[in-house]
């Protein structure tokens, strides 16, 4: 058995899809299955094409409820249940957030005013989702209203294309989303797939290791996305609630046994700051974080193992 690999640029991101094959014409193909998920989903999710079902949910916005597909519908319902349990931190209807306000360019050198800000998120609210179960529709209740899926999608995608490798008895691999990931089974020597937690003020350097076969693991905190205003960085993550970046935080990881609850749970994390985040992820049984702060100091969740 020899472990075959594939990246592409899938959902806007860098997808690379490993499977462990007898031979190199079953990898491609186990590779391609997977590829052809991500693409079906992508198709679904995406807000670059107005004729996808998620930009038929915005274009009805305040208008009209829309039918969507099953599946669509079931994550949304997912995505507002994990905003409930972080009380708005994870919330899909950002994508009302005015853009002009937040580029991140690295010219800009002042933060909005709280009222600017607060202008600029008042449409982003899960609770005015409304999801009729009978009719299977889904409707922004506010004009203007968007969602967007970048929180939760990619986490999603490589979920569904775990489980169809595995349905077609792909004994083990990976899906890899720009860094957001899933592994089961073993590498073909025999041992379990590892990932290495780097020092984030050198990323070349590993300071631990973690065993993820059978788990999923997603990071937010993007060393390279901020902006420096008065000395102090600010991060590319907006809390939902004011319209301002989150600070205090480099990166947050969370593992899960899933990979859309790990892709979801990172970003929120972030925005409930150190002591709230570790909070809830201890209260969520097979959910587990590590957060590393501006100066360094790594926070771990219960019963987390790094080797070193």
């Amino acid at each position: 058995m020899h472990d075959y690999s594939q990246s592409l640029k899938l959902m806007g991101n860098n997808f690379t899809i490993t499977v462990v094959a007898a031979s190199e014409p079953e990898g491609r193909e186990y590779i391609t299955t997977a590829v052809n998920e991500i693409r079906r989903i992508e198709a679904l999710l995406t807000t670059y094409n107005e004729k996808s079902q998620t930009s038929l949910i915005n274009a009805n916005a305040g208008i009209k409820p829309v039918a969507v597909d099953k599946e669509v519908f079931e994550l949304i319902a997912r995505s507002i249940a994990i905003s409930n349990i972080t009380q708005g931190a994870f919330d899909i209807t950002y994508g009302g957030l005015d853009k002009s306000l937040w580029n991140f360019d690295r010219n800009m050198s002042a933060l909005p005013s709280k009222e600017e800000a607060l202008q600029s998120v008042h449409l982003i609210n899960f609770k005015n989702i409304e999801l009729d179960n009978n009719n299977g529709t889904v409707f922004l209740k506010q004009k203007g209203m968007r969602i967007g899926f970048g929180g939760i999608g990619k986490g999603y995608a490589a979920e569904m294309a775990k489980r169809l490798l595995i349905k077609n008895n792909v004994q083990s691999g990976i899906v890899n989303a720009s860094g957001d990931l899933t592994a089961w089974g073993m590498q073909p020597s025999g041992k379990p797939w590892r990932i290495g937690i780097s020092n984030p003020d050198d990323p070349a350097k590993v300071f631990s290791y973690l065993d993820i076969s059978g788990k999923a693991v997603a990071t937010s905190g993007n060393y390279e996305k901020y902006v420096m205003i008065g000395g102090k960085k600010y991060s590319h993550t907006i809390d939902p609630k004011t319209g301002l970046p989150v600070t205090g935080i480099k990166s947050v990881t969370v593992i899960s046994e899933n990979a859309e609850f790990a892709d979801a749970m990172a970003t929120p994390v972030s925005v409930m700051g150190i002591n709230a985040g570790l909070h809830l992820v201890n209260q969520i049984p097979g959910l587990h974080c590590i957060i590393i702060d501006d100066h360094n100091k790594l926070y771990t969740s219960k019963d987390i193992n790094l080797k070193h």
